[in-house]
């Protein structure tokens, strides 16, 4: 098997999985509970929050643990926007589901919102973040790596130009960027909210991070209970969160060979479907994330080239996998400005730092051979 849809999800390292049994076995009491066995099992969950706020060099009171990125995003999103005053909020044309949909939801609630359009490659300037700013803008969400385009935003500059309003907050969501893109502590400290998830890193589905540099300024949007400072009410998800550390400090050991490693996948991928007459790539051959790349052969269906790979037992994706079966055409690739055909024939082909040299190969050379007999039929 070639798995090459690890932005959707990764398999989560064995390590970690020996961990969550452990866990959920021997640590089985409610971190809530005064007894004992909750005592230890909260004494488990505050030595996962250390260990994640080590790597992110913050504060454990600056981390709400979620069901993942998604609720994350919301937490954020829908935390710091008032309900009951409009405001302006400012966001791009490529951001993830779980950051549009709402974002639209709110727009259609009454607030103003500017969608800052991105290039083809679905990146946007900081210039145009300036640009929208008006005196009302309470907002700003920008992710730091495209998850189906794999372009990396100028967050850091970004970042450096909001502390200069501080009545807007930002936020990032660094879900597909995190172990992948290295970010500078400092830029994390002027960050206001930051989204992070476990099962793109080889952890578990089901647990992510917000990082709040300010938790007092959000307002939690369910109620049920005081667990993570009463933003994140529900019995806590303790061997998840053992397992993001685990995952993290795992994955933490190699950045700098594995993303090395995993550029040089993508420079390969490149420069050989980028040879394969008819295929568009669609992401940035400079200055992209190591990780993503994006292509698209308007001859072929990209349902039909996904399913024509599996039986290969070769696994792509057509978009972000929040999206991915609805059938429509890319909503990022039409938001960096592409037309139809581009937007309806997209592969996404993502890696992870358990991807090799020959699966590489083995996919190329499959790509070579599918691809004009795939065109032939159509």
């Amino acid at each position: 098997m070639i798995y090459l849809d690890n932005s959707a999800t990764t398999r989560p390292y064995k390590e970690v999985l020996d961990l969550y049994t452990k866990i959920s076995y021997d640590y089985f009491g409610n971190p809530s509970s005064l007894h004992s066995l909750g005592m230890e099992a909260e004494q488990v969950m505050n030595h996962a929050r250390k260990k994640i706020a080590r790597f992110l060099q913050c504060r454990t009171d600056q981390l709400v643990f979620t069901s993942g990125g998604t609720e994350a995003n919301v937490l954020a999103i829908r935390g710091v926007v008032s309900t009951s005053k409009p405001s302006h909020i400012i966001t791009t044309t490529v951001e993830h589901a779980s950051v549009y949909e709402n974002i639209r939801q709110l727009e259609k609630e009454g607030h103003d919102v500017t969608y800052i359009q991105a290039d083809s490659f679905g990146r946007v300037t900081v210039k145009q973040v300036e640009d929208a700013i008006q005196k009302n803008t309470t907002l700003v969400s920008i992710g730091y790596v495209q998850g189906e385009l794999g372009t990396i935003q100028p967050i850091e500059e970004i970042a450096k130009l909001i502390l200069l309003y501080p009545r807007i907050h930002l936020h990032v969501d660094a879900v597909q960027s995190l172990l992948k893109i290295p970010m500078d502590p400092d830029i994390i400290q002027s960050i206001d909210f930051m989204t992070l998830s476990a099962h793109k890193i080889h952890g578990t589905k089901g647990i992510g991070v917000l990082y709040a540099r300010n938790p007092s300024v959000l307002t939690a949007f369910m109620r049920g209970g005081n667990q993570e400072q009463a933003l994140r009410p529900g019995t806590e998800h303790l061997a998840g969160a053992a397992c993001f550390a685990k995952a993290l400090e795992m994955g933490e050991t190699d950045v700098s060979k594995n993303h090395q490693r995993l550029q040089s996948f993508r420079d390969k991928l490149h420069k050989a479907l980028a040879s394969i007459d008819g295929v568009w790539i669609n992401s940035p051959e400079q200055d992209g994330a190591p990780h993503i790349l994006n292509m698209s052969i308007p001859k072929i269906k990209a349902e039909v080239l996904v399913q024509s790979l599996s039986k290969e037992d070769i696994y792509v994706s057509t978009q972000s996998a929040c999206s991915t079966k609805t059938g429509a055409p890319s909503r990022i690739l039409l938001g960096a400005g592409h037309d139809h055909v581009r937007a309806e024939t997209a592969i996404r082909v993502s890696m992870s730092f358990l991807t090799t040299e020959e699966e590489i190969t083995t996919f190329i050379e499959t790509m070579k051979r599918l691809v004009p007999s795939l065109q032939e039929v159509y």
